[in-house]
Formats: structure tokens, sequence, C-alpha cells
């Protein structure tokens, strides 16, 4: 596999929602209130995925920044459908949360990653 692998982007997807979902999903329902039950060292892994993803040039900002930034409200997604409390969630809000967080983050990292490329001898075509 190259650096321009379109493989990259759902393997780092993987990797960050992994890093949001794991402490979220084993939190009780009483403590999973948005935002706070989403402010964990998750949301650093999301940035950075993203950093890395952009940082090795695997794709364009824009590409990236999304990319890692759905792993968060997919990760709220997955707690409501694996829990089986999906009828007494506020969806729209939690989503609205989950994806304002997961896009934030993965600014912060696709940002940084950028500048981390823009110095690199090796930047994509």
């Amino acid at each position: 596999m190259t650096r321009s692998s379109p493989v990259w982007l759902p393997i780092g997807f993987a990797i960050a929602l992994i890093g949001i979902g794991f402490k979220y999903w084993q939190l009780p329902a009483d403590q999973a209130v948005l935002p706070a039950a989403l402010c964990t060292p998750g949301l650093a892994a999301v940035a950075v995925v993203a950093m890395l993803l952009r940082a090795f040039g695997t794709g364009r900002f824009l590409r990236v920044w999304l990319w890692a930034a759905l792993a968060v409200p997919v990760a709220v997604v997955l707690r409501h459908l694996l829990a089986g409390d999906a009828a007494m969630v506020p969806w729209p809000r939690e989503l609205w949360i989950a994806t304002m967080l997961g896009l934030g983050a993965s600014l912060i990292g696709t940002v940084i990653g950028s500048l981390l490329l823009l110095r690199s001898s090796r930047r994509p075509q």
C-alpha cells in the first residue's frame, strides 16, 4: 500500500471511531450526557488521526477533515443503537453536538497535519 492508497482514510476513520468510542460506549446512561461525555482523550485521538492522515499526504484537506470528523457522530449513533435506548434520545441535539465536536477536533488535527505536510519534501501532487 502506498500513501496515496484510498484505503488509508477508512483505516483512519476506524481508528478514530475506536479512539472516541471506547470510553464513551462504556459509560452508564446517566453519565453519557453530551458534550461532557465526549470531552475525553478520545477527541485527541480524532485530532491525532486527522493530523497523521494529512501529514502523510493520504488525502486532500477536506476529505481528511470530514473522514476523521465523521467518527464522533458515528460513535454516538452506535452507542444508542447497541444500547437499545434509541427511543429515549434527543437525536438531532446529540448528533449536532457530536458533529460539532468532531469537526472541531478534526479541524485542529488537519490544520497541524497540513503544516507538517508543507514542511515535507514528499507532498502529494
